[in-house]
């Protein structure tokens, strides 16, 4: 069973930058586009930025383009977010997570769900 794992999140000042790591193992996702989300208690998971399996083609939420990048290693097969200018509410626990169709735009089209990683962010 495939299965996602985040890595790289934190505790930072506002203005100051991390970079998220997801893992694929246990399965395969090739050919599965990828995507990074965020949620807050009580708040529903927000869908950040998407990219195709082969690492081309990103595309941003509004909230967070021109900030952060979505990138993806072809031969470790590592996706990364790459979070800069960080401010307060950027605070949420964010997910790796893939699907079986061809591009990711929200939750609806995600089928597997890395356990999530802590951003926290003061200011």
């Amino acid at each position: 069973q495939l299965q996602l794992a985040e890595s790289g999140g934190g505790s930072v000042q506002a203005g100051e930058s991390l970079r998220l790591s997801c893992a694929a193992s246990g399965g395969s996702a090739g050919g599965n586009p990828m995507a990074w989300f965020r949620q807050n208690s009580g708040k529903e998971r927000e869908f950040l930025a998407a990219i195709t399996w082969t690492g081309g083609d990103p595309s941003y939420a509004d909230s967070v383009k021109g900030r952060f990048t979505i990138s993806k290693d072809n031969v470790t097969n590592v996706v990364y977010l790459q979070m800069n200018k960080l401010k307060p509410e950027d605070t949420a626990v964010y997910y790796c997570a893939t699907g079986g169709g061809f591009r990711i735009y929200d939750a609806y089209d995600v089928d597997t769900w890395g356990q999530g990683t802590q951003v926290t962010v003061s200011s």
